[in-house]
């Protein structure tokens, strides 16, 4: 692992936080260590059993374990706000917001959430998703064809993270040549909802978004003059009760959709066959059965969530559970120690790809579930399908594969298999 000043530098100054951290409840809550980075789940279970509304120093904020809290609290926006301008921000904080014009859908509430979300939901209806699958299949076809050597290649860089983006960048109407420009803006936006990260990384960030929006002004004026069959086009002539996106708002919506169709997906992917690999005989049943398939991608999305933590901020002075919360204070949800809570699921630090109807949080809950749900499960069952059918042996060649460290998203640097042609 390469030295990193900065990441050095916030272990640095988080040691004497977290000691305090320890002090009062007799636990800690480290995001940022290389160990929760790798595997979280058993500091997860540490913290649903010793303090599962932990106050946490280093995010200044409540964190929460179990299920049912975290279930109550996605499903009251009228409590709980998502705009972090309802929380307390220290100055740092507040200089690092952006402008309260450029907020995307996952800052919003109603009314103006409502209204967005209202325009927008009619490009993301299930049929609507289903109608690409036929083209999805063909760009993983060509995914899977240009693998050079099966016994060595790495899942990531090869299909977990160019699927989503071509498909995402076939969705906005972006051409083929633009696609590397698209990857790159995707991942640069994505390390933006990160609150740990360096000045160099949000100065980068930052550049990225004025590129994109210049990009997608020239595309949108486009295509409100000559519509597609591109959801550029369907956001541009959506309307409800009268209403209709401003170029700002979509250029909002086009940023979010860089996440939503991208990061949730590559993690999926990835994290999803390689705890498959890890249980061997899972994988199997799957390769005897492949009706499970649906099923195993809600099982995966619960094992080993593609978005670990989401964030929110109290409206009013209240209660969840019988733990007394103030207006303001910040609120870290742990979706991925929610899909490992004992309460809430049969033995749940074990894969079962055909555990059945699941409530996992995975996805969210309440307003702000996922936008791109659909199509990340869809995408998440056609990868899977494909590589079975593929490959009749599919191996490891890293026992370890590393993790990126980071509070929201969990996903992997890389995933080195040795496969063998079906």
């Amino acid at each position: 692992m390469s030295f990193s000043p900065a990441a050095a530098l916030r272990s640095a100054l988080a040691s004497p936080i977290l000691l305090r951290e320890r002090w009062r409840s007799g636990i800690v809550y480290n995001p940022l260590s290389a160990r929760m980075a790798q595997n979280p789940y058993p500091s997860y279970a540490a913290l649903r059993a010793c303090d599962p509304v932990h106050r946490s120093l280093l995010v200044n904020g409540w964190v929460f374990t179990r299920h049912a809290d975290i279930d109550a609290i996605l499903r009251d926006h009228r409590r709980f706000a998502n705009d972090p301008r309802q929380g307390t921000l220290s100055a740092r904080q507040q200089r690092r917001l952006p402008a309260s014009e450029e907020f995307t859908l996952i800052f919003l509430d109603p009314p103006d959430h409502t209204r967005l979300r209202a325009l927008v939901n009619k490009a993301f209806t299930r049929s609507a998703v289903a109608a690409i699958e036929a083209r999805i299949r063909t760009t993983m076809g060509s995914l899977l064809d240009d693998i050079a050597d099966p016994s060595g290649f790495d899942l990531i860089t090869t299909i977990a993270q160019p699927l989503p983006v071509i498909v995402v960048a076939e969705m906005l109407g972006v051409p083929a040549e633009d696609r590397d420009r698209f990857k790159l803006w995707s991942a640069r936006r994505a390390r933006l909802l990160e609150p740990t990260i360096g000045r160099r990384e949000r100065r980068l960030g930052a550049a990225t978004m004025i590129s994109f929006d210049a990009y997608f002004r020239e595309i949108i004026a486009e295509r409100r003059k000559a519509p597609r069959d591109d959801i550029v086009s369907a956001l541009a002539q959506v309307e409800e009760e009268g209403e209709r996106l401003s170029e700002r708002e979509m250029l909002n919506m086009l940023r979010l959709l860089l996440i939503a169709g991208h990061e949730t997906t590559t993690n999926l992917i990835g994290n999803g066959i390689l705890a498959l690999l890890r249980n061997p005989e899972q994988i199997q049943r799957l390769r005897d059965d492949p009706s499970l398939i649906p099923v195993a991608v809600e099982e995966l999305l619960r094992f080993d969530a593609p978005v670990q933590a989401i964030f929110r901020h109290v409206l009013t002075d209240c209660e969840v559970n019988g733990i007394p919360l103030r207006r303001r204070d910040n609120l870290v949800l742990l979706l991925g120690s929610a899909n490992r809570d004992p309460d809430a699921f049969d033995d749940p630090d074990r894969l079962d790809v055909g555990r059945g109807a699941s409530t996992h949080l995975s996805l969210g809950r309440g307003i702000h579930h996922c936008l791109g749900a659909v199509l990340a499960r869809l995408e998440g069952r056609i990868a899977l399908e494909m590589l079975l059918e593929r490959f009749a042996s599919i191996r490891l060649l890293d026992d370890r594969p590393r993790f990126r460290t980071g509070i929201v998203f969990r996903g992997l640097y890389g995933l080195p298999l040795r496969c063998m042609p079906a």
